[in-house]
């Protein structure tokens, strides 16, 4: 009989594991990491130390099959006729709960410290007595013996470690709240929404990242070539203008018509985790490349919630209710100036019947049923009755058409929900979820029923609310931003740069969540739901589907 042997666990791990164990099984079993500006400040701390001490410092990698553990030691040094193992840390040391004691170190920086001490001391065959942490924001030097009690830490450490790594539940977030504030993964984790999920009275404080500091480059130009320019994006058009852009900038990239990609910007792409996505000339979504790892716990956790009917059946009835009401309460705002059409109050009367009946829907088909109802009343008076009197007749249109338009209007929604269907693929497969897995639509070609299923939540906001504002502010030119076909219309490939420009602009724009009461761009809301929505079914349900206009 053949041994399967464990991988070991590395010593940072442990760190994190006795920082909070959601920390760790969110880095280690489903491989979620985030560098931010304190993980390049410990790096930064790391390469200059030597000019700092004026000494080599020792760095080297240790594993141990017997301890289960792998690690890298910043510094080993020779002390007091015997081996030292040496950690830095940027930051303080704990303060002495009595004035005159000395600083401790912190826990998980005690545990990671014994690790490496353990691994030494096997490396060596000789005796370690104890390791010491700098914390140099202080400059301070704490000195921990490595006893027994220490041994035992990082012995029961490692087995809770593999323990948690063979599971497929994460743990609960942490009741510390003040570890949340100093975690890189709070907003992947999003720990202030989940306690606000079990207490409604609960404050949450503001962890989820408001902006999204990136651009997204779409490449609209036909023939365009995308390349590689050392660590930046290079586009060359036909006519051989060049423009280059770094790749810090970049949070992903969109590829309209015919242009083409070298094997070299994808790999540089996949490298530095920028997703890819590709659009036809006619502006419908194709396909996206976006690199991703660990997601094999968070898909079946999917599964296996998605199997059940009931479930399902309770998350489609919030998502209909939410896009329906969305849809209501633009309309009341939209008309809330001026006296009512019979029109527009019949839409207004029969979104509000479809309201009521949402929330006593027995099955899919029924919801359907429903959501096509308030579809046909949306669209009885969106967009031709809530035109501007200046706008145009060329933007009238004679109902919801598509695949393909028949007219401009609906060229532009298309346009717009091609766009959105673009940012909800890029957060769900960030999150880690199965765009082809859904809960409301059904599966069909080239159709990605999860993607379709979040899209709902956001059609009005990001593409109605913004297209109908445009046409009445005439932004669109009816001539020149439209291509004609018999019995089909679409944008012209200035009138898809206007269109991706509305979108984007749209996509930046704040936002204040009606239930967390933080702002936030709508580009960020849109992965929020994708988290809350994994939320639904990882113990945490409560807070998808809530977000409204206000």
């Amino acid at each position: 009989m053949t041994e399967i042997l464990e991988l070991p666990i590395r010593v940072m791990a442990l760190h994190a594991l006795e920082y909070c164990e959601r920390l760790f099984y969110l880095e280690e079993v489903e491989e979620i990491r985030v560098a931010d500006e304190r993980v390049f400040a410990g790096r930064e701390l790391h390469e200059t130390l030597e000019l700092q001490e004026g000494e080599k410092r020792q760095e080297f990698e240790l594993s141990s099959d017997t301890l289960g553990i792998i690690g890298k030691l910043d510094a080993v040094r020779h002390r007091e006729g015997g081996w030292v193992v040496y950690e830095h840390k940027r930051g303080r040391p704990r303060s002495p709960l009595r004035k005159g004691e000395p600083y401790e170190a912190w826990d998980s920086d005690a545990l990671q410290l014994y690790a490496y001490c353990m691994l030494l001391e096997e490396h060596l065959g000789k005796p370690i007595t104890e390791g010491r942490i700098r914390y140099h924001a202080e400059n301070i030097t704490v000195r921990l013996p490595l006893d027994d009690a220490a041994r035992c830490k990082v012995n029961q450490a490692v087995a809770r470690a593999r323990e948690l790594r063979s599971s497929l539940k994460r743990p609960a977030v942490t009741a510390n709240e003040r570890l949340c504030i100093r975690c890189s993964l709070a907003p992947v984790c999003l720990p202030e929404e989940e306690r606000l999920a079990c207490d409604p009275d609960w404050e949450p404080l503001r962890l989820f990242p408001r902006k999204q500091e990136n651009t997204v480059l779409h490449v609209t130009t036909p023939g365009a070539r995308v390349g590689k320019a050392g660590d930046q994006i290079s586009v060359t058009t036909p006519d051989g203008e060049i423009q280059k852009f770094p790749l810090a900038q970049i949070e992903s990239m969109v590829i309209h018509g015919y242009g083409q990609v070298t094997t070299q910007a994808l790999q540089l792409c996949v490298l530095n985790r920028i997703p890819v996505h590709w659009m036809s000339a006619s502006g419908f979504y194709i396909t996206g490349a976006v690199p991703d790892s660990g997601q094999v716990q968070r898909r079946i956790r999917q599964y296996e919630a998605l199997r059940d009917e009931s479930f399902k059946m309770s998350l489609a009835q919030k998502l209909v209710h939410a896009k329906v009401e969305g849809q209501l309460r633009y309309l009341l705002r939209a008309t809330r100036s001026a006296p009512r059409s019979e029109a527009i109050t019949k839409s207004i009367s029969d979104l509000r019947k479809s309201l009521a009946d949402i929330v006593k829907a027995e099955s899919p088909d029924v919801l359907r049923g429903l959501e096509g109802m308030a579809g046909r009343a949306w669209f009885a008076v969106y967009p031709n009755t809530l035109l501007a009197a200046g706008a145009g007749e060329e933007f009238q249109i004679k109902g919801r058409s598509r695949r393909p338009p028949q007219d401009r209007y609906n060229a532009l929604l298309s346009f717009g929900y091609a766009l959105l269907h673009r940012s909800v693929m890029q957060a769900l497969l960030t999150v880690g979820l199965e765009p082809a897995f859904g809960f409301y639509h059904t599966p069909r070609s080239a159709a990605h029923p999860l993607v379709l299923d979040l899209m709902e939540l956001f059609r009005v906001p990001l593409c109605d609310m913004p297209v109908l504002g445009a046409v009445n502010r005439k932004q669109f030119d009816p001539k020149v931003d439209f291509s004609f076909a018999p019995g089909r219309v679409w944008l012209s490939q200035e009138g898809r740069k206007k269109a991706v420009l509305l979108y984007e602009r749209r996509l930046q724009e704040l936002w204040k969540h009606p239930v967390t009461g933080y702002s936030l761009e709508y580009g960020r809301a849109i992965e929020l739901e994708a988290r809350l929505l994994e939320k639904e079914w990882t113990g945490s349900p409560g807070l998808f589907a809530r977000a409204r206009l206000r």
